[in-house]
């Protein structure tokens, strides 16, 4: 039963049970409506993707990396263009989501790290509070992505 939990905390990463997944938000979304931020929306669906992008692998570096450093807010969190620079960055950005969400599904998992504990170079978070502010952050911009489809007409 203790193990339990683990694996809950793990699946709910990228789950899909009350919202659509991450990958549901993005699937077969035009190349033309990645950059395009919707009238009086203050953000298009690559500023969401990116943002996601550069959060998680910051949550997952402070965890995984004693000499962390942290980006500078808000600049190093947002990308400087509303539009992907090409399609390769685009398809990067999504694999990248991909790779470091299966890092923390592996962490969350691994039963020789109690994730209750604090994180030794942090300042009080524990591992489990800082798994949770990765699932919660990406959740909100998720349901941000499906908006913007929406108000482009591109969400079914």
């Amino acid at each position: 039963m203790a193990g339990n939990w683990r694996a809950i905390v793990a699946s709910a990463l990228d789950w899909e049970q009350a919202h659509a997944t991450f990958d549901a938000a993005v699937k077969d979304l035009p190349a033309a409506l990645r950059g395009r931020r919707p009238r009086n929306f203050p953000h298009s669906v690559w500023d969401i993707v990116e943002h996601i992008r550069l959060a998680q692998e910051d949550l997952l570096d402070f965890m995984t990396n004693p000499k962390y450093v942290a980006p500078a807010w808000p600049d190093d969190y947002w990308p400087k263009s509303p539009a992907p620079p090409t399609r390769t960055a685009w398809a990067k950005s999504l694999k990248a989501i991909r790779r470091d969400c299966r890092k923390l599904q592996k962490l969350t998992q691994k039963r020789s790290l109690d994730l209750t504990r604090r994180i030794p170079w942090g300042q009080g978070q524990t591992y489990l509070r800082t798994i949770l502010v990765v699932l919660d952050h990406t959740s909100y911009h998720t349901a941000q992505i499906v908006d913007v489809r929406r108000l482009h007409a591109d969400w079914g």
